[in-house]
């Protein structure tokens, strides 16, 4: 064990030391914090430029409806002027808005031409006016009183409560979209994590047995040790760098929050203080997020993404034994990326029926219980079906590190050519 830990400290110290490490912890969270509020920030800002329409109505009839916004300007233009090329385009218009017969009769009798890609706020506002003027028209055609209002009243919209009953008699609202939330990001942190951290193990052990720096190590210490060591050590490496990015993404997206409340003329920061009496939105969204365990939650992600990164590591660091570079290694990457990428759809596939037997076998599965489980936890599953799906995780996982051992312990010495799967079998059995 003493080894084992050296080994330990080694491989976390020389990877947590790199400025590739350092830079990539520390930027990360910048970038998502960015990808949230620049574009808040973005849309703050408004253009200057003022786009001219020109709007040829033949029919005369709607023309008049078109009032001009912050950034387009409509203005009629002469039913008897052509347009039926570039050169013949108004002078100073951005575009040419043609309505040729009336649109209740003809749907496809308006154009909107332009020397560029139209904008889309352009389009959308054209459909908008049109939509509701024709929308308007078409009731009055119906002769029936009142019956703006009729529709208007007959207008039903319904929104769900839910509610969770607690083992302790009381109740919480819940939100199925929020559970969702929560387990969809936690299955691609996973995902994400024992892909990098677990090819990163595989990076190692060809670089190390490429250099025969192996054959030196292998003297002092026993392979199984080493493979072992390499893989806690990188595992402690994601563990650090994935809370690391925690920390600093609730910090950062704390102080953008509060710096855009500031900007905002100091608006939502009075709001909050006002209560959540009169923030019903915030005040509902709180409760929602308040019926979720977060300490459960984060509690299990840590076991089942230490499963299963053991269980996949280990066989990476095997494929790394067994290779001598990157191209050889394909081969034998094919069916774990496989096995990784169905987990990965079979947890968004269990997001909508998350206690279906589909969802229910795949959580139990150990090459894929650590993405889907983590989607099925949210919406608070039996405890047993999560003791099962642990035990079959950890009970695979050592059977996984008890198999790669076999073959790192060949692999790690052969060189020169790429074995085949007959041959690695010959190893295990060893």
């Amino acid at each position: 064990m003493k080894k084992i830990g050296i080994i330990i400290r080694r491989e976390f110290l020389r990877r947590v030391n790199k400025k590739s490490f350092i830079i990539l912890t520390l930027l990360a969270p910048v970038i998502f914090a960015a990808m949230v509020f620049v574009p808040l920030w973005l849309s703050t800002i408004k253009s200057s430029d003022l786009y001219e329409v020109a709007i040829q109505d033949r029919t005369g009839k709607y023309a008049s409806l078109f009032k001009d916004t912050d950034y387009f300007r409509f203005v009629p233009a002469d039913n008897s002027e052509s347009f039926e090329n570039t050169s013949d385009r108004r002078s100073g218009s951005f575009a040419l808005l043609e309505i040729t017969d009336d649109l209740l009769n003809d749907r496809k009798a308006v154009t909107l031409k332009s020397e560029k890609q139209v904008p889309t706020d352009l389009k959308r506002e054209v459909n908008r006016i049109l939509s509701k003027y024709l929308e308007d028209e078409k009731r009055a055609s119906f002769n029936i009183p009142n019956l703006d209002e009729i529709i208007e009243k007959s207008r039903v919209h319904i929104d769900i409560k839910t509610v969770k009953w607690e083992k302790d008699g009381s109740v919480s609202e819940s939100s199925t979209e929020i559970a969702s939330g929560i387990g969809m990001l936690f299955t691609f942190i996973i995902y994400m994590f024992i892909l990098m951290y677990g090819a990163m193990v595989m990076q190692g052990v060809m670089e190390e047995k490429t250099n025969r720096i192996v054959e030196v190590m292998i003297s002092s210490v026993r392979p199984f040790d080493l493979m072992m060591g390499k893989i806690v050590g990188i595992g402690l490496v994601g563990l650090t760098q994935l809370f690391s990015w925690f920390i600093l993404t609730f910090l950062l997206v704390s102080v953008g929050g509060m710096f855009l409340g500031l900007e905002s003329g100091g608006q939502d920061i009075v709001a909050m203080q006002a209560g959540a009496a009169e923030m019903p939105e915030i005040a509902g969204l709180l409760s929602k997020l308040s019926s979720f365990n977060f300490i459960e939650i984060i509690f299990y992600f840590v076991l089942f993404f230490i499963g299963g990164y053991i269980s996949y590591a280990s066989l990476f660091a095997a494929i790394g034994a067994a290779v001598d570079n990157p191209e050889d290694s394909q081969q034998f990457m094919t069916p774990m990326m496989a096995f990784l990428i169905f987990a990965v759809y079979a947890g968004m596939y269990s997001v909508q029926n998350p206690d279906g037997p589909f969802a229910f076998w795949c959580s139990l599965l150990p090459f894929t219980s650590p993405v889907v489980m983590m989607v099925r936890i949210p919406h608070d599953i039996p405890f047993w079906q999560i003791l099962v799906s642990l035990v079959l995780l950890y009970g695979s996982a050592i059977f996984f590190v008890w198999l790669s051992a076999k073959i790192y312990r060949v692999g790690i010495l052969m060189y020169g050519k790429k074995p085949s799967m007959k041959e690695i079998a010959r190893w295990i059995k060893y």
